[in-house]
């Protein structure tokens, strides 16, 4: 397959018609994949705020305080609050904030950004990544997967990963089928729609590189069965239930 960024694309700003901007500097071809940073669906959702919105209150002075002795570094209590309404859950407060957004996805401080924000102090992830994609797809007429970038237990770094997908499965499903020996597959689920993110983020790069949109070309899903649980529920989900059992030693 073929990866690669989408040059030119101007600054995008709250109001602007993403699917306008992108049509008019890019040439999708069938079977294309469109990857779209989810900062600039979020900018031209209007997504950005300052931290003045937000009146902090005891949880979040609380949390603030608490990360703030440990760390060394003050937190500001507005930036938690921000958390805590962007959030449907806190799963956990120390050291840092771990926050399950309301689309389902966990990450630290619920996704919200404080980098290439002009005019304000926050940027916060779309309302609804997956509708963001089906607004594209609806107009580009190609699968879309808005990205975000999300650090790994157990590794150093970080990842692009989908947050909104739709024209193709986030999964394939392996289960059912074998293996060279011929051993069924009892386990394996590939989660295509964040290795398609990632895959892109080694094109659109981090920081200033200014790259929002790759596209994906020649790459195809396969034979395979396919479905869209992405997020762990969380009744099968062991890690977030340990978390939330965990207590952070000050």
């Amino acid at each position: 397959m073929e990866v690669f960024a989408v040059e030119g694309l101007p600054e995008v700003r709250s109001g602007d018609d993403l699917a306008a901007l992108l049509d008019e500097h890019v040439d999708l071809r069938d079977g294309d994949v469109l990857t779209v940073a989810s900062t600039v669906v979020s900018k031209a959702e209007g997504r950005q705020a300052d931290l003045g919105e937000f009146e902090p209150g005891d949880r979040a002075r609380e949390i603030a305080d608490r990360i703030g002795a440990i760390t060394g570094e003050r937190k500001d209590p507005r930036f938690a609050q921000a958390v805590i309404e962007e959030s449907e859950e806190i799963v956990l407060a120390a050291p840092f904030i771990l926050a399950v957004t309301r689309f389902g996805h966990i990450t630290v401080n619920a996704g919200i950004d404080r980098s290439n924000v002009p005019g304000g102090d926050l940027l916060l992830l779309p309302e609804n990544p997956t509708t963001s994609a089906q607004q594209l797809h609806e107009r580009l007429d190609v699968p879309v997967v808005v990205t975000d970038t999300s650090g790994r237990a157990f590794r150093q770094g970080q990842r692009g990963v989908a947050v909104g997908w739709t024209g193709l499965p986030a999964c394939r499903d392996w289960r059912g089928e074998h293996d060279r020996e011929g051993r069924e597959l009892s386990a394996t689920v590939e989660a295509v729609a964040d290795e398609l993110a990632a895959a892109a983020n080694l094109v659109t790069g981090e920081g200033a590189d200014g790259l929002p949109v790759a596209v994906i070309r020649e790459w195809e899903f396969g034979d395979h069965a396919g479905h869209d649980a992405l997020f762990r529920d969380q009744e099968n989900d062991l890690v977030r239930q340990a978390l939330a059992e965990f207590e952070y030693d000050t």
